[in-house]
């Protein structure tokens, strides 16, 4: 699997969330860095504790931000985080019961999921965003 590449695509144009966005990637790209990893791997669990850790603060501020000035889709928004949030959880009970096909399925978890939802979901409110004059 390639890496995944910062473009500006990938820009909701509020640099906050595009530096967070960036962080997720780059925590997502090495776990593809090293594609051998396995449930063992203290890589694997440090990922999944980062990557729990910083997209619930990431997504905390974007959460405030759609609520602050009444994004009207923030509802469906917020599933979307919150299944994100049970499906890491699930890796990490996987990984305490050394479930071997962690490692990729959860690269490819994340990875799918990430983009799908900068791409799909988020750049839904990047027009709303811009009018509201958020950058």
């Amino acid at each position: 699997m390639e890496q995944i590449t910062w473009t500006e695509d990938f820009s909701v144009g509020v640099v906050r969330l595009d530096e967070q966005h960036k962080r997720l990637i780059k925590m997502i790209n090495r776990l593809i860095a090293e594609p051998q990893t396995t449930t063992e791997s203290e890589m694997v669990s440090d990922l999944l504790s980062d990557m729990t850790n910083y997209a619930q603060a990431h997504f905390t501020a974007e959460e405030e931000l759609m609520r602050q000035h009444n994004y009207p889709r923030l509802e469906e928004h917020v599933a979307q985080h919150r299944a994100f949030q049970k499906k890491t959880v699930d890796f990490c009970s996987a990984t305490v019961l050394n479930v071997g096909s962690v490692p990729e399925t959860m690269l490819h978890y994340l990875s799918d999921w990430l983009v799908e939802h900068i791409l799909t979901s988020d750049m839904a409110y990047k027009p709303f965003f811009r009018d509201q004059r958020i950058d």
